[in-house]
């Protein structure tokens, strides 16, 4: 088994912490010891005189051990915007990233690392995602979104993946409408389509549930 994953998406608020989370809870549920990453994110609200990320404390929620926020999410932006803007002040370095995951490595038998939006979603004013991916020298999971659009933006983005020379080990599914016309034949052609394996699909829920997600998750 990897020593852990990449989650990235085919755009924003396509479901990737969920599916982090689901994710989180299988290998658990496999018996080993998880811990989740969220290096970048924007939005985030003061807590404790700290800026802290929603998204960020669930993944250490979830975890197998304790561990400090910062090390979970290094870099928490105030400001909604893609992270080379709210970050103007204080840009993205990936060395950081690096180092704190390797910190993790060593606590845990599985890391998650989520990325920011989508896979060349810039981190600061030189480099994206994707070079923070390849860094970090993980395996790939791709998060869609089934919506009017997917099909493009899934093989769009598993193109993007693969010219970068990154595996991509496979793909999940996250059903983010209540009622989307064929949203079932959406997901079948992304799978005939994209040369990498299904993952689980995970059910509209308006509330999550995560032991249920990691269910539906076959790695």
């Amino acid at each position: 088994m990897e020593k852990g994953y990449f989650i990235t998406g085919t755009d924003t608020n396509v479901g990737k912490t969920w599916a982090t989370i689901a994710l989180m809870r299988y290998f658990k549920s496999q018996g080993k010891s998880v811990a989740g990453m969220k290096p970048v994110a924007s939005g985030c609200l003061i807590q404790g005189g700290r800026l802290k990320n929603e998204d960020a404390l669930l993944i250490q929620a979830n975890a197998s051990l304790p561990i400090d926020y910062d090390l979970i999410n290094p870099y928490a932006y105030e400001l909604p915007v893609s992270p080379h803007i709210a970050g103007v002040n204080n840009p993205v370095k990936l060395g950081q990233l690096a180092a704190g995951f390797e910190t993790l490595k060593t606590l845990a038998d599985i890391i998650v690392v989520e990325g920011a939006g989508g896979w060349y979603a810039p981190l600061n004013e030189r480099e994206t995602i994707s070079d923070l991916a390849k860094l970090l020298a993980l395996p790939v999971i791709m998060v869609v979104a089934i919506r009017l659009g997917c099909i493009n933006h899934a093989r769009l983005t598993y193109q993007a993946v693969a010219q970068s020379g990154v595996n991509c080990v496979g793909w999940i599914a996250v059903c983010t409408e209540p009622e989307l016309l064929g949203g079932d034949q959406n997901i079948q052609t992304i799978k005939s389509t994209v040369d990498a394996p299904l993952l689980g699909v995970l059910p509209y829920r308006e509330v999550a549930d995560f032991d249920f997600f990691a269910e539906q998750l076959k790695m």
